[in-house]
């Protein structure tokens, strides 16, 4: 009954008006998987780094009871790097490099003991890896789906053969829009879901997110921040947060749903308050739920 989450480790150079770092821990898999953590085990992940990684991310990914069998170490190789700088306006990012090196040729390989898990949490990787990967699961009950405008441009019908084999699209606005062809983001929501996913969960960074499913749409806000220093992976946590959250209970309603939105919301929260995984690493679960509960206070009225 395991959490298994697929996609992108990698190291970052990452620049914001207030500071930057270099070689800096990222990647979607690692920003799902320290936020799920706080709410579910075992939690396993499946990626590719280089021989180059640092040991000290290993171990704090394990000290999080992440499970690394899946985890393929090349040697010789370099790690995945990407660098990029964020304006004033920490919506708008440049990216400066994008170094593919071992993810280029990245074959998920699920180890067996893993092939049963009931969640799974497809990140950002293309969807024929996403294919691969649901094809060598043995029938799992819960699928989380990411992707973004790359994909959407390049494997479009790929992207909709996974779309028929998932619970919940995760994705931002600009990807609603884009994919279903439809700037109006409730329409273009329900074209996204006659695609195939029971759930669509919509992004708008700031301005909160919206979960639709079961012809009902839940508006849930963003927290105030008042120290925003690195948005990075924060989106990566909010998927982090909701599936764990779900793991934990093993509870589908849409009620429990808006519940899981929220604790994704936190986890974001979190996330952006330090560079890189930072602002994940050491936290406990009362001050998550201490969040949570600011959260619903947030958007409660009478």
């Amino acid at each position: 009954m395991g959490l298994l989450i697929v996609g992108s480790i990698g190291l970052d150079d990452i620049e914001t008006p207030f500071d930057k770092v270099t070689n800096a821990l990222g990647g979607s898999t690692t920003y799902i998987s320290l936020a799920a953590s706080y709410f579910s085990g075992p939690v396993s992940i499946v990626g590719v780094v280089g021989d180059d990684f640092p040991d000290e991310h290993l171990k704090m990914l394990e000290d999080h009871n992440v499970g690394l069998e899946g985890l393929q170490i090349v040697k010789g190789a370099q790690t995945f790097r990407y660098g990029c700088k964020y304006h004033y306006d920490l919506n708008v990012r440049d990216s400066l490099f994008t170094e593919l090196n071992v993810f280029e040729k990245f074959n998920p390989i699920i180890p067996d003991k893993e092939k049963k898990s009931s969640f799974v949490i497809l990140g950002n990787i293309a969807p024929q890896l996403q294919i691969n990967v649901l094809d060598q699961l043995e029938n799992p009950k819960f699928v989380v789906c990411d992707t973004m405008n790359f994909w959407i441009d390049r494997s479009k019908a790929d992207l909709i053969k996974v779309l028929k084999r998932v619970n919940v699209l995760i994705i931002n606005d600009s990807e609603a829009r884009l994919l279903s062809n439809e700037p109006n983001l409730i329409k273009a929501a329900k074209m996204i879901s006659e695609m195939g996913p029971k759930y669509l969960i919509i992004k708008k960074g700031e301005h909160g997110a919206l979960l639709f499913g079961e012809n009902t749409i839940f508006s849930a806000p963003a927290y105030p921040m008042e120290n925003i220093f690195d948005p990075t992976g924060a989106g990566d946590a909010f998927a982090g947060g909701f599936t764990g959250y779900l793991h934990k209970n093993m509870e589908f309603s849409f009620e429990n749903l808006k519940r899981a939105v929220v604790y994704g919301s936190v986890m974001a929260s979190f996330c952006v308050e330090k560079f890189s995984t930072k602002g994940l690493e050491n936290l406990s679960f009362l001050e998550i739920h201490n969040r949570y509960i600011e959260f619903r206070e947030l958007s409660s009225f009478n």
